[in-house]
């Protein structure tokens, strides 16, 4: 018998199903087989020209160190920049936390702010992750079907429904992976509405907002006044609007208080992101933009490609 034995966290952890398909895609690829992958969210370019220099310029410079556990303040300064110019949003660096990729922001947040016995609720269809992530923090995720009738949002009534005296946060992913969809913004609103009137966090996943088609609008949940931004997480990063997934740079917005503490919590988990890749994704955001356009035109051509066939 093997003295080898899982925590009581772990034992029911199944791996990342969206890894694992991705996995044996490549592995089909590698025999010869013509596999068509949809399952990783990754675009399929290359990371732009000056986001790559800017990362050389890095290492020659000497920037390939500890730095602090949260970030360097040059990021923390950059994502605040696009957050004013971009949506209108005026942040404070000690408002935000650089992590490793969105995923590790995301557990941050659910690590630090919820505990057992804590309910989130999560609209479904839903990315892989968000469920086995609750239940790492000792939470319980309570799903709420949506449907394509609905454009695959969940209503204020809705999230109304699945409130108990339990619940926690709102877990919510806008634009959507796996659907696609983008909440209409009466519809965000509304869901914002509930949030405060019921005291729920809001954990934002927001790292698809570039990526928006069709005339659809994006709103930034932060967005709809004070009392909303103070119960709300914004969670997102440079690995999809910059086709920088390898690079692994995510971000968390929020009050100060709970930034606090998830850098506290990074601190001892893993320590700062890679420096490199910090100093490449304050070029990403400072720099010139039009390649994420480029992409979000490209991507669209083909997501209206395949709608037509």
């Amino acid at each position: 018998m093997s003295p080898i034995t899982l925590s009581p966290a772990l034992q029911n952890l199944k791996p990342s199903a969206t890894l694992a398909a991705a996995a044996k895609a490549k592995e089909l690829k590698a025999k010869g087989v013509n596999v068509l992958d949809f399952t990783l969210g990754e675009p399929d370019f290359i990371t732009p020209a000056n986001i790559r220099d800017a990362a050389v310029a890095a290492m020659n410079a000497g920037h390939t160190h500890y730095t602090p556990s949260g970030g360097i303040l040059e990021l923390k300064q950059a994502v605040c920049a696009a957050y004013q110019r971009d949506y209108g949003l005026q942040f404070k660096p000690n408002q935000v936390l650089i992590s490793n990729g969105a995923k590790h922001s995301i557990h941050n947040v659910l690590a630090s702010l919820c505990g057992p016995g804590d309910e989130v609720i999560i609209p479904a269809p839903y990315w892989v992750s968000y469920s086995a992530l609750v239940e790492l923090a000792g939470a319980i995720p309570v799903l709420v079907n949506t449907t394509e009738a609905s454009g695959f949002c969940m209503s204020a009534a809705q999230l109304q429904n699945a409130i108990t005296p339990k619940t926690r946060m709102l877990m919510l992913n806008n634009p959507s992976n796996p659907t696609g969809s983008t909440y209409p913004v009466a519809q965000l609103e509304a869901l914002a509405r509930v949030a405060v009137e019921r005291n729920l966090l809001v954990l934002s996943d927001e790292i698809y907002e570039k990526l928006i088609y069709q005339g659809s609008e994006f709103r930034c949940f932060a967005s709809f006044g004070p009392d909303v931004a103070a119960r709300t997480i914004i969670v997102s990063g440079v690995s999809k609007a910059y086709a920088m997934t390898g690079w692994r740079i995510g971000w968390t917005i929020g009050p100060v208080e709970a930034i606090k503490a998830m850098d506290n919590l990074q601190s001892q988990e893993t320590s700062n992101p890679c420096s490199i890749s910090q100093y490449a994704a304050v070029e990403a955001l400072n720099g010139p933009q039009e390649s994420v356009e480029a992409m979000r035109v490209e991507f669209e051509k083909r997501r209206n490609y395949v709608m037509e066939r």
